[in-house]
């Protein structure tokens, strides 16, 4: 029994992580059409700066004020390099999708180049919190505390979303903006600005879920957003291209399906299995690879 709740706790907690990747991926394809390859790159960006951010300040702080001044850092890092991606790269290109992802990938790998070249390629050590290294004992289980962490994040930016996009003016010009973006200009609102917005909130996200995989894995790498991003990109598929709620459910199943794997199967099958489960849901529900809606 401890055994099972351990599995589903950080199966939910890997779940967490993936929902935090892929929301910004979610949001700006489903809003905006962009099929953003360069989000790992965000997440790289993110992880970086709370990295230096959290070198930079006093040793004698503690661990816990560094990492939120490391994650503050993150979020404006990430929101401000999709502010400029948008504006510089993407803009242009709204209505030609092959040179999108053509741009969108050559960034990418530009991206993960100049960090290899700026630190190297190999992972840097990351401080964190002494509480989320430790455990807390449920039902006879010892689940790691930073699970708890990773869920209560990943809830509080799924709920914020939803209600970014439903209950706030800026939300109500984004979604008519993408049913009807003449009529919206013709009222005399700045959709380019509304969709550069969009572009920088993907962004936030991006790096908020740069630093807290960093804090997973202990560590920070070039190569980093990049792993990350292929989950996140599986997760969306999964959920619906566009759909922030399916996304959200995905990307439990995805960490559920991979911990179990790997638990009752082998090492390593976990991967195989999510694959496998993609699979599934492209031969069962193609529409998966259309966008939709929150």
């Amino acid at each position: 029994m401890s055994d099972l709740v351990l599995l589903l706790a950080t199966g939910l907690g890997l779940g967490a992580l993936y929902f935090i990747a892929a929301s910004g991926l979610s949001l700006i394809y489903g809003l905006m059409g962009v099929l953003n390859f360069a989000h790992g790159a965000f997440m790289t960006a993110g992880a970086y700066a709370a990295w230096l951010t959290m070198g930079a300040l006093p040793a004698d702080w503690p661990v816990v004020g560094r990492l939120i001044v490391g994650i503050v850092a993150a979020v404006c890092v990430g929101a401000l390099v999709g502010l400029v991606v948008e504006v510089v790269l993407i803009r242009p290109l709204y209505r030609h999708h092959i040179q999108q992802v053509l741009v969108t990938v050559g960034l990418s790998l530009a991206g993960v180049a100049a960090a290899q070249g700026i630190w190297g390629a190999d992972p840097r050590a990351i401080d964190k919190p002494a509480w989320m290294s430790g455990t807390t004992d449920v039902l006879g289980a010892r689940l790691p505390n930073d699970r708890f962490v990773y869920v209560l994040v990943a809830g509080l930016l799924f709920g914020g979303l939803l209600a970014l996009l439903h209950l706030t003016r800026l939300g109500l010009v984004i979604r008519a903006g993408v049913e009807n973006r003449t009529m919206v200009e013709a009222l005399g609102i700045n959709v380019h600005r509304t969709f550069t917005v969009v572009f920088a909130l993907g962004g936030a996200a991006a790096g908020l879920a740069g630093v807290l995989y960093s804090q997973y894995a202990g560590a920070v790498s070039p190569a980093q957003g990049g792993s990350l991003l292929i989950f996140a990109f599986i997760v969306v598929v999964i959920g619906g291209m566009g759909s922030l709620t399916g996304t959200a459910v995905a990307a439990v199943a995805v960490g559920l399906v991979q911990q179990l794997a790997n638990y009752y199967a082998a090492s390593g099958v976990g991967d195989l299995s999510v694959v496998l489960l993609l699979a599934v849901v492209l031969l069962l529900r193609p529409t998966s690879l259309k966008g939709a809606t929150a």
